[in-house]
Order: structure tokens, then C-alpha cells, then sequence
């Protein structure tokens, strides 16, 4: 079956990122993302119980009825294989890197059904709370704080006996797990899924699909990320190819769409660009002014409220640390935007992170600041930036070069308006010196418009056209 064509793909990216904007995108992870950081598959954790049962792992398909073989051999104990579980994955593994893109996504629901604990790992490593759920009783109670949910609907290595291992636990999961199966169902009709770590002939997909019913046509669309099949022997090629053609047609049944890829290492640039799209849509705001230069102090805020609230308007969210002279301006314009129109826009397109002022390590937990708020974003704007030192003098805010400097580790687009002065107009310098480096792949069009952007005989709605203008084209 052929690769999936990179115009596919990013439309893919572009509908799944609009998911994201509209908080109803999910994930469903597979034996490959466990895989990927070092776990072991189905076929390498039931190799040893194939041996002793006197089969050859590599050629057998139904591995859940492998695994049911070797219960039914030890009277229905199913300890060996609970054991495997807890020595394979009770193992030190770090989250891959598509786990960690995935926790950095704005998602609120994973579901899975891996035993292992990368996922909550990862979302942690990301500052976020997870509530997680692989007991039945446990989909009752709500953790304080959450801001996302991990189904572990086949269990957890901390609870490996209870984990659902064999044949027989997978037909009777409809019933004794019902819950898990009503929720995921929910689940499907209300977001939109991404399948990750499934291989074609996934034993795990196969029962849990089994067991979904959806009735009528009107099937919410979902997506499934997949190596296309290599065959160990090469006169097999053309036979595993169909059957996986086949594979890919049958999940049209539950609404989900395949893309194939050629290699592993293509999913994790694909969740890139997808965290790119997204992120293309938050704005930082960086500045700070203790006065304006050749502006005055009621035309420079109104143009930073003025731009904060068509940053909105083009539905993207504004961050903003609240920086001294310029903070205000920023989150008034984008609450003008948002209680102007709140049947269009909403209050989670602003986020503010005032720093704190009082207590111990103010540098070290300013840093931090700075670090969450702008990796949150794909765009930074930069205004004025000068502040007031010890004795009173006016200075560059280095608080501002900071921020540059964080924005370009994390992969920012650069918007400084040099036309404001003070460090915005040393970041519009710098940036033209070295088009390629901060705009690498847009130069060719980004460069005419940021030099404008130092133009001081422009009006404030000139350079806020220019700045939405590339904005826009970055997320077209």
C-alpha cells in the first residue's frame, strides 16, 4: 500500500491542530510508543511463554491466545504472564519523544492500553496533572486540579495481576469492564482521535474495536499514524502489503483514517508540525517600558491594545507576563476582543502569568516563568523594552533579551518592532543581520515585512497590519 502523499499529511495536520483549538482532540497509544522508549512488544514479552509452550512466537499471529495457552497450561493461573508484565515493565524507562509531544499538546484525554507509566511521566515532565484511571472505581472519582485524563483500560504494572492479559479476559471485557467501554464510546462520539504505537496486526486494536458499536453513518472522523509493512522475507512483500491494505480499509468501519509512513522516525515530525501548527496560533507579547521614546505613552499602549485584541479576533491565544508599561495594554485588548464577541472567542485565548514580586530565588523562579509561558507559544512579538535600573536610570531590559533568547531555543517566530526602539529595535537589528537563522525556510517572504516593521515614519495601525499580515501567512 502506498505512502501516504505529504499533501494528505498535512491536511491532516491542519484539521487535527483545528481539534486542538477547539479542546476535542484525544489520543489513543499503542504497544509502539512503549516500544519506542525502550519497553518490550506483545511478540518480545510472550516470547519466552511461546518457548515454553513449545511454539515459535515468530510465527504465531494471535498473540492474546498465546497468552491464553499458557493460563489454560497452569489450570487458569494466570501469574506467569502478570510476572512478565511486572518484570519487563516495572524496568526504568524515560518517555520517548513522542510521548513528551504528546503531554506538551493541549489534550485532555489520553487513552491506552499499555501498562506502563510513560505516559503520566510525561505529562508530569510537562507541568500538568494527570488523573489516571485503570480501576473501574477510579472513573467515579475526579483528582483536584486535573487537566488531563489517562484511561489505562487494560490496567497498570502497579496492579499487574488485575490487568487484563489472556483471551478469555478480553471477552469477557464488554461486561466485567463496561465502564471503561461506555466512556470510551463517549469518547469517540464527542472528540476526535489520534491512534499512535499501533501496528497493523495489533492484538489490542483488534479487541477493543471489536467491542465498539457505533451505529449509523454519521461517524466522527479519526486518524491512525502507521509504518507501512516490511516483510521479514521480501518474496512475502506483496502479501503483507495487501493484507495491510485490507487492515487500513476495515478501520474505515469505525471512522478512522490511516496514514502510512515509511519510517518510525517520520511520526515524531509529524507530531512536530502538528505542535507547530498549533503552537503558530499563541502569541507572547514581550516588552516592558518605562517610557516610550518618540511615542507617546497613550498612542504606544493603545497600539499594544490594538494589536492584543486582533491577535484574538484572528483566533489566537495571547500570552503575556504582565511586563511593566506594556502588560496592561496587552490583556485589555484581548479581554475587549473576547467579552465583545463571547459567543466567538473565549477567555482561555489569554493567558497571564503576572511574575511574582515577593520571596527568595526571584531569578530562578522569573526563568521558570519565562520558560513555561513562551513554550506555550510559536510567536513572539517584541515592543520597546527598557526599564529603570537601581539608581534610577533608564536601561535595556534584559529581562526582554531573555526572553529572545528563550523563544529562539524553543523555535519562535521573531516579530520585534523595531520601529518602538529601545531593545525591540536591537532584536529588529540582530534579526536582519541573520535572516536565515531566525526565519529559517520563510525568509523570502517574512523579510520584507519585518524590515518594514522598523520604519518609524509608519502609523501604529500600519505596523499592526504588517504584524497580523504574518501572522496570518504562518498559519494559513
Amino acid at each position: 500500500m502506498p505512502i501516504t502523499p505529504d499533501h494528505e499529511i498535512q491536511a491532516f495536520i491542519k484539521a487535527y491542530v483545528s481539534e486542538l483549538q477547539s479542546d476535542s482532540a484525544a489520543i489513543f497509544a499503542g504497544a509502539g510508543m512503549s516500544k519506542a522508549a525502550g519497553y518490550v512488544d506483545w511478540r518480545e514479552l510472550l516470547a519466552e511463554i511461546a518457548q515454553e509452550l513449545g511454539l515459535d512466537i515468530k510465527l504465531e499471529h494471535d498473540l492474546i491466545a498465546v497468552a491464553q495457552y499458557h493460563v489454560n497450561q497452569r489450570g487458569g493461573n494466570s501469574d506467569g504472564v502478570a510476572k512478565k508484565i511486572l518484570q519487563e515493565f516495572s524496568e526504568q524507562a524515560e518517555p520517548s519523544e513522542v510521548h513528551q509531544i504528546i503531554a506538551r499538546l493541549p489534550i485532555g484525554t489520553y487513552w491506552t492500553t499499555n501498562y506502563d507509566t510513560l505516559i503520566e511521566e510525561a505529562l508530569r515532565a510537562a507541568f500538568r496533572v494527570a488523573d489516571v484511571k485503570h480501576k473501574i472505581e477510579q472513573l467515579t472519582s475526579t483528582k483536584p486540579k486535573r487537566d488531563a485524563v489517562v484511561y489505562k483500560m487494560h490496567g497498570d504494572v502497579s496492579d499487574a495481576h488485575s490487568a487484563v492479559l489472556y483471551k478469555a479476559q478480553y471477552e469477557r471485557y464488554h461486561v466485567e469492564k463496561a465502564p471503561f467501554i461506555t466512556a470510551l464510546l463517549g469518547d469517540l462520539v464527542s472528540k476526535t482521535f489520534l491512534f499512535v504505537g499501533f501496528s497493523f496486526s495489533d492484538p489490542n486494536l483488534d479487541y477493543v474495536l471489536s467491542r465498539l458499536h457505533i451505529y449509523g453513518n454519521a461517524k466522527r472522523t479519526h486518524y491512525c499514524i502507521m509504518k507501512a509493512v516490511v516483510a521479514e522475507d521480501p518474496s512475502n512483500q506483496a502479501l503483507e502489503e495487501r493484507r495491510q491494505e485490507l487492515r487500513v480499509n476495515d478501520l474505515k468501519r469505525f471512522g478512522i483514517q490511516t496514514l502510512l509512513v515509511a519510517e518510525y522516525s517520520e511520526i515524531p515530525r509529524i507530531l512536530k508540525r502538528i505542535e507547530s501548527g498549533f503552537r503558530k496560533r499563541t502569541v507572547f507579547f514581550s516588552g516592558s517600558a518605562e517610557e516610550y521614546g518618540s511615542w507617546d505613552r497613550q498612542t504606544a499602549l493603545a497600539f499594544v491594545h490594538n494589536l492584543s485584541m486582533e491577535c484574538v479576533k484572528q483566533n489566537c491565544r495571547v500570552v503575556n507576563g504582565f511586563g511593566w508599561g506594556v502588560g496592561s495594554a496587552v490583556i485589555n485588548g484581548a479581554l475587549e476582543a473576547i467579552y465583545g464577541n463571547p459567543q466567538k472567542f473565549s477567555e482561555d485565548q489569554l493567558i497571564v502569568r503576572p511574575f511574582p514580586q515577593h520571596g527568595g530565588n526571584l531569578k530562578e523562579l522569573w526563568e521558570q516563568y519565562r520558560q513555561r509561558m513562551i513554550s506555550l507559544a510559536g510567536v513572539a512579538v517584541f515592543v520597546f523594552g527598557n526599564k529603570l535600573d537601581d539608581t534610577r536610570n533608564l536601561v535595556p531590559a534584559n529581562g526582554v533579551h531573555r526572553e529572545f533568547q528563550i523563544a529562539m531555543e524553543n523555535g519562535l517566530v521573531p516579530i520585534p518592532v523595531g520601529a518602538t526602539g529601545y531593545v525591540a529595535e536591537e532584536l529588529w537589528n540582530e534579526t536582519l543581520r541573520d535572516p536565515a537563522k531566525y526565519y529559517p525556510g520563510i525568509e523570502g517572504w517574512i523579510l520584507p515585512i519585518i524590515q518594514e516593521l522598523g520604519r518609524k515614519d509608519l502609523s501604529p495601525d500600519q505596523l499592526t497590519r504588517h504584524i497580523l499580515e504574518i501572522i496570518r501567512r504562518l498559519n494559513k
